[in-house]
């Protein structure tokens, strides 16, 4: 028997109802009234948004919460050291045109929106996301196709933004409908949060227009095992039916997922609901994310342990992102050193990294 339908259930109603200011946290949090000082600061400088779903996760409103800390702004977003950036991966300098970031010769990446459903506190693209939610024109989108037609050496298309699965389907259609227009780009792939914070989104309306536009992956971020309830569960079966290959990037973040027990428990998660976790990233020099960041040191460890525990399907690859020598896998062959608060890593191409570690 069909599940009745209800308000709640759509996904625009949960967009149109997402907590975005800190007046309405505080309403919804009451336990909060003590911090909005700092809260409100924080919202005030990168935009605040959470779906009512994502926010019914939160069981305790406090900072020891792995949801409560991935979605809520809190004080220590306000400060922190001087190596942490807008821009930590130097995108900006990157974009041969508007909406497009090109830091690989052979892929390249869209921003197919600002939007996000909702807004986590850890985002490398704060300096984008939210800051005034648009989504990419048409005329931009022109340009941006122009520019890959006249680049055959670039193979692989990722659309991402914000999150591009905030889009209606016939806007993301006409994206998707373009980049497939160009011969040479032989895969595409569509990165989204939806499953983990708006899994409604997943509609089969959805689903039938994203079979159009195959070879598709679809790459998610679950980060906490919590964030795989039966309606994200439901939304992963209903790609996977279809036949999308899935993928998983998920952020080692302090206090969120800084445990091999807690990490083992998601990608068994992930493997069960046939998602790929690939990548665990490191997590990135981001301004106002220092109270996210774990030492490498400790992502290493948890590694070691995980490789005792998990098969290698549901193994992902530890790696750090970086503005100069791109992704260097986190491995005792690619860690040199540490001398102080910095460790020195070498990437494949024999580049040398500095990594500023946290306190």
């Amino acid at each position: 028997m069909p599940k009745p339908r209800t308000p709640e259930s759509d996904w625009r109603w949960q967009m149109r109802h997402r907590i975005r200011s800190a007046a309405e946290l505080l309403a919804r949090f009451p336990g909060l009234r003590a911090q909005a000082a700092g809260l409100g600061r924080a919202a005030a400088r990168f935009p605040l948004a959470i779906t009512p779903y994502y926010a019914a996760l939160i069981r305790r409103a406090a900072d020891t919460d792995p949801i409560f800390r991935l979605a809520i702004p809190q004080a220590a977003e306000l400060c922190g050291p001087p190596h942490l950036a807008a821009d930590p991966l130097d995108e900006e300098r990157h974009t041969p045109v508007p909406g497009l970031i090109r830091r690989y010769p052979d892929r390249e990446l869209i921003l197919a929106t600002t939007t996000c459903a909702t807004y986590c506190r850890h985002c490398d693209r704060q300096r984008l996301a939210g800051a005034r939610e648009a989504a990419l024109t048409p005329a931009a989108l022109r340009r941006i196709v122009a520019w890959l037609r006249r680049h055959p050496e670039v193979r692989e298309v990722i659309v991402s933004g914000g999150d591009p699965l905030t889009l209606p389907d016939a806007a993301l259609a006409r994206i998707l409908g373009a980049i497939r227009a160009v011969p040479h780009v032989a895969v595409v792939r569509l990165g989204t949060r939806a499953p983990a914070t708006l899994p409604q989104r997943i509609t089969p309306g959805l689903v039938r227009m994203l079979r159009h536009h195959q070879p598709l992956w679809i790459i998610t971020q679950f980060n906490h095992p919590r964030e795989l309830t039966p309606a994200a569960r439901e939304a992963l079966a209903r790609l996977a039916d279809a036949g999308f290959p899935l993928g998983n990037q998920a952020v080692l973040l302090r206090g969120v997922n800084d445990s091999a027990v807690v990490l083992e428990e998601l990608f068994h998660g992930l493997v069960r609901n046939r998602v790929r976790p690939y990548y665990l990233f490191q997590c990135e020099l981001i301004r106002g994310g220092e109270h996210f960041r774990v030492p490498i040191r400790h992502g290493l460890e948890i590694m070691d342990r995980l490789r005792g525990r998990l098969g290698g399907l549901a193994l992902p690859t530890y790696v750090l992102d970086t503005p100069a020598a791109g992704k260097i896998p986190l491995t005792a062959g690619t860690v040199v050193g540490t001398a102080g608060r910095r460790t020195t890593l070498r990437s494949a191409a024999g580049l040398r990294v500095e990594y500023p570690e946290p306190d």
